[in-house]
């Protein structure tokens, strides 16, 4: 089973918390046991699962891409500017595949899945959740 999540962002580089959405998916598969693939769609985001019980972390993990990964310094920039939204992107990767245990994400309690963008703000962006169940 499949569904795409359609979201906006509001800044160039921000994680945005779809956990809920993707349960939402699961719930709506009716599979109960299996693997949820998450991939979020376009060369500048990705896909990453991070503590969620303090915002800072994500703050941290954009302030690391940023010290890590400049922008203004990349080849590509001479294209459209955003050489280093592909980089942090390609660090990150575009998807993360979680355990689906008796109709629920196999996450810790400290666990979500945040789509990162890199290059917002975005109007348009997708992530493609997939549900496949064991046999």
């Amino acid at each position: 089973m499949r569904e795409l999540i359609a979201l906006q962002t509001n800044a160039r580089e921000t994680l945005v918390d779809i956990t809920d959405r993707v349960r939402t998916v699961v719930r709506h598969s009716g599979i109960q046991d299996g693997l949820v693939s998450v991939y979020a769609q376009g060369a500048t985001a990705a896909v990453m699962i991070q503590e969620n019980w303090d915002d800072s972390v994500q703050t941290d993990v954009v302030e690391l891409l940023r010290k890590l990964i400049p922008k203004g310094v990349w080849r590509h920039d001479a294209q459209d500017g955003n050489g280093d939204s592909h980089l942090k992107s390609g660090l990150v990767g575009p998807s993360e595949t979680i355990p689906l245990i008796d109709g629920e994400l196999g996450l810790s309690t400290w666990q979500n899945i945040f789509f990162c963008e890199f290059d917002g703000p975005r109007r348009d962006r997708r992530v493609v959740v997939t549900v496949i169940a064991d046999q």
